[in-house]
This record gives C-alpha cells, structure tokens and sequence, in this order.
C-alpha cells in the first residue's frame, strides 16, 4: 500500500509543479523572464527555446531585456516575439531587444485569469486521474488477495486524503496568482 501512495503523491506532485510552471508564463503586469523564455525561435536551421538563445534581465519591473548570446539572431527572436501571442512589440536596439511591459487592461486580467483557471482544471483533473490510479491498483492488490479489506479501505481513505491535500494546493496557488493579475 505504501508504494501505491508513494506513486499517487508523485503523480500528484507533477501535476501540481507542472501547473506552477505554467502559471509562471502568465503574466501579470510585471515582467519576468518566465513570460518569454519558452518562445519558440527558429535559429541555426531549427527550432530553439529563447533561453536557450539569449540572456533574459529584468533590470525594472517593466521591462525585460534580451541579449542574444550571437548577435545574428537578433532577427529571428524579434520575429519570434512578435508572433508568440504575449502581446507585447519588441524594440530592437543593436545588439539587445527590450520588451517593454505595458499596464494590463481590466478586460485582459479578466481574461487571464479565466486562463489560470482553466489551468488549474486541468490540473485538478490530472490530480483524480492519480487518485484513480492508485484506487485501482489497490483493488487490485487486494483482489490479489495482497491487500485484506480493511488495509483497502484504510488505503482508500489515505489516498483521498493526500488527493483533498492536492486539490486544496491548488485553490491556493489559484487564489495567490488571481490577486497577483488583478493587482494594479
């Protein structure tokens, strides 16, 4: 039983780092190098990350700063910030791109935070998706005649728990990046 908790906590724990990740790539009025870092930029004959590419700064809360590792792809991430869907126009000057953060509208914040939440759907639904998982594996288990019926039901009631536990995490970190969008 304990290895089948073990694998739904690390199940659950993915879901909820991945989600974290994502909401890192959302913005929220002011600039961090996660809003741009997973651009995709056509580079060297194929497609790179802009991490990869360049050096990202936020030197001011409104603004970033890319200085590409090789000066000829200056061009192409250009190219690829203005068709990423950020929003946001790049300004080339020389060999560095500045992104400058602009104020987000009250419309916009509405519409990311809807975003965020759809996210942490999903991520709640990866989370029952473990729960489920280690549910039937502990069935099995106990069909197996591995498990007595009361270490089942006792099992069952510890994976809710840990599931209820993820779930809460996430209304958390949801709650936490709401009041960061809609702060002005």
């Amino acid at each position: 039983m304990d290895e089948i908790l073990f694998n739904a906590e690390e199940g659950m724990e993915k879901a909820l780092d991945f989600m974290k990740h994502e909401f890192s790539s959302v913005r929220t009025g002011k600039a961090s190098p996660a809003l741009v870092e997973g651009i995709d930029v056509d580079a060297y004959g194929s497609s790179m990350k802009l991490k990869q590419l360049a050096l990202i700064t936020a030197p001011e809360p409104r603004l970033l700063i890319i200085q590409p590792f090789d000066a000829s792809n200056v061009k192409p991430i250009e190219k690829a910030i203005n068709e990423s869907k950020i929003g946001i126009s790049p300004s080339v000057d020389g060999k560095l791109i500045r992104l400058p953060i602009p104020e987000l509208s009250e419309e916009r914040r509405r519409e990311l935070v809807k975003t965020i939440k759809v996210m942490a759907e999903e991520t709640r639904v990866r989370i029952r998706a473990a729960r489920r998982h280690a549910m039937d594996a502990a069935k099995k288990k106990q069909k197996d005649a591995e498990l007595t019926e009361d270490e089942l039901k006792a099992g069952e009631a510890q994976i809710q728990k840990l599931t209820d536990k993820f779930v809460a995490e996430v209304d958390v970190q949801v709650a936490s990046k709401e009041t960061d969008i809609m702060r002005v």
